[in-house]
This record gives C-alpha cells, sequence and structure tokens, in this order.
C-alpha cells in the first residue's frame, strides 16, 4: 500500500543546510502534488511546501521562502526539500505525503538546528 520513507535529517548549526528525501511508494506518484509538512511537540503538523504533479509549480510558507526549494524526480518516485540558511525555528520532524492521501505518512525525518 501507500508507504513512503523519509531521510536526510540531522543536527546542524544555524545557518547550515540539509537536503530532505523522501521515497514514494504503493500509489501512482506522477499523479500525485506532494506536499512536505513539519510537527514539533503539542504543535499542529504545518504544512512547509508543495509541489505540483509535474514539478512546475511551487509553494511554500512564507517563513521558509527564499530559503527552502522543493523538488521531484518522477523517475524516481522521490520528492526533496532543500533547506538552507537553517533556523532554530526550523527544528523538526519533517514528513511528506501525496495531496490525493492526506492521511497517510511516513515515520519522519528529525531536523535539529542547533549550536
Amino acid at each position: 500500500q501507500v508507504q513512503l520513507v523519509e531521510s536526510g535529517g540531522g543536527l546542524v548549526q544555524p545557518g547550515g543546510s540539509l537536503r530532505l528525501s523522501c521515497a514514494a511508494s504503493g500509489f501512482t506518484f506522477s499523479n500525485c502534488a506532494m506536499s512536505w509538512y513539519r510537527q514539533v511537540p503539542a504543535k499542529e503538523r504545518e504544512l512547509v511546501a508543495t509541489i505540483s504533479s509535474g514539478g512546475l509549480t511551487t509553494n511554500y510558507l512564507d517563513s521558509v521562502k527564499g530559503r527552502f526549494t522543493i523538488s521531484r524526480d518522477n523517475a524516481k518516485n522521490m520528492v526533496y526539500l532543500q533547506m538552507n540558511n537553517l533556523k532554530p525555528e526550523d527544528t523538526a520532524v519533517y514528513y511528506c505525503c501525496c495531496r490525493r492521501y492526506i492521511g497517510y505518512w511516513g515515520q519522519g525525518t528529525q531536523v535539529t538546528v542547533s549550536s
């Protein structure tokens, strides 16, 4: 069935960069707009970025515009989030999902931004 595996998180200093990856399977990836969400304890899961099924249109949370870039490779069923100039407020568990299957999540990948 629907399976999503996030990876690439870690501990970085403020101003550093990370590239998150999401491997998708169990659905027709090329038909799905894909999103990255993030969540901290006791907070709602927050939409960070979305990319259209063909990869031509993107949308971002205001606080990450100019710093994060979402991309995808439909031939590999992969979606990515390049995160530059990271700030402590970016610390969260990051998840990917297909817009058509909002209730389906992987285990997420932890991003911690701290000196």
